[in-house]
């Protein structure tokens, strides 16, 4: 019996190790592509194939940048345009994103690049920060809670309360005071109904009430207030006042902290798939439907490998016969497999797209080919003095 039981075990650890060992090549120094097919196991029994794309990158021979869409905090460019502008060697997509309206490609969630804030954490979803030191690109995966205020007064007549900043560059909704910073956009985008602030050298410059889409100073930021939140500022906002804004981003797993703080680049998703070489899927505490996590689609995702090093993978879906994508937990176990001891879910669906020496290799779903996108991750070969 137990000569029976190593052996079982064995297979187990030989299966392992062959999904290890895939065809991987050299792209460049560090940074290696594998395609291959992961028969996904019915309920009856029967497989049907998963078409997977993988590059697997040496963090301290390449790095992982994040560039949104035409170098702003809204607007879409497609996977491959961002990977050909930025001369990347490869690229996948990123962050969820709003489409279809004035406000096409505002991340939903948090993005930060260069150290910039551009959005706010969305619902305290899971968020992959990106470290790149002198000698090495790492990445930190755990979730995220934003807050901000705004302290406006005088010296003379002392500060009024407090008023909390609900996001930033971001469409603004009932009741809100939203932060918009010179990355968004010329203007604020804004329509009429509430009050807007212009703050410049810590200073209320401006004030223009029921009137909308102001224009941004490159020099300043602008408090767009709606509702509740612009009969305060009519009530206690004046000219000339000093003001102070304050934001704050603070990881909820302390022991991610140092990390985060660490990283100059950070993208939102949806949901975590491993932590600590565990599958742990936080989709349901993130505010996503049971469809999303359920049903198999086209997935792209990140995760930190055993051996330190960063593994990119599109997973092609909805393609009877060809390829039928993955449930979260179908990716999760993947993932782990190839040895994930972090990992997160980006965005999906259409937006699914590889590219490798400006060629895309994986097969977006939309009928119309390649999807324009909010951002991207970019893969450089690192200069060697």
């Amino acid at each position: 019996m137990k000569r029976y039981a190593f052996v079982f075990v064995l297979a187990i650890i030989l299966n392992v190790a062959t999904l290890h060992t895939q065809d991987f090549r050299t792209i460049a120094d560090g940074v290696e592509y594998a395609q291959l097919t992961r028969q996904i196991r019915l309920q009856d029994t029967a497989l049907m194939p998963s078409v997977v794309h993988l590059i697997r990158l040496d963090g301290s021979k390449a790095t992982l940048q994040l560039a949104h869409a035409m170098d702003a905090a809204i607007g879409v460019e497609t996977t491959s345009s961002l990977a050909k502008r930025t001369k990347a060697l490869a690229a996948v997509n990123a962050g969820f994103f709003r489409i279809g309206s004035i406000y096409a490609g505002d991340p939903v969630g948090v993005l930060q690049i260069d150290g910039k804030l551009l959005s706010e954490p969305y619902k305290e979803r899971v968020a992959c920060g990106i470290i790149n030191r002198n000698n090495k690109s790492d990445v930190v995966i755990g979730h995220l809670k934003w807050s901000g205020e705004a302290q406006i007064g005088t010296l003379r007549f002392g500060n009024n309360p407090a008023y909390p900043i609900a996001g930033m560059n971001r469409q603004r909704e009932a009741n809100e005071m939203m932060l918009f910073t010179p990355e968004f956009h010329r203007t604020t985008l804004t329509t009429t109904g509430g009050v807007e602030i212009i703050v410049q050298n810590g200073v209320v410059a401006s004030l223009r009430d029921s009137a909308g889409s102001t224009l941004i100073p490159h020099d300043g930021v602008i408090l767009s207030c709606s509702g509740t939140a612009r009969e305060w500022v009519l009530a206690n906002v004046r000219l000339g006042m000093k003001a102070s804004l304050t934001t704050q981003t603070e990881a909820i797993e302390q022991e991610k902290s140092t990390g985060f703080r660490a990283a100059e680049d950070i993208v939102g998703g949806v949901s975590q798939l491993i932590a600590d070489r565990k599958i742990a899927l936080t989709w349901q505490r993130e505010g996503a439907a049971e469809d999303f996590a359920i049903t198999r689609h086209p997935r792209t995702a990140i995760a930190k490998l055993t051996d330190g090093r960063i593994l990119l993978a599109t997973v092609d879906g909805r393609q009877p016969g060809i390829s039928a994508g993955m449930t979260l937990e179908e990716l999760a176990q993947m993932l782990l497999d190839f040895g994930a001891v972090e990992a997160m879910n980006l965005d999906g669906g259409g937006s699914t797209t590889m590219v490798i020496d400006g060629k895309i290799v994986n097969k977006p779903s939309d009928a119309g080919g390649e999807r324009s996108v909010s951002d991207a991750l970019l893969v450089f070969p690192r200069n060697k003095n």
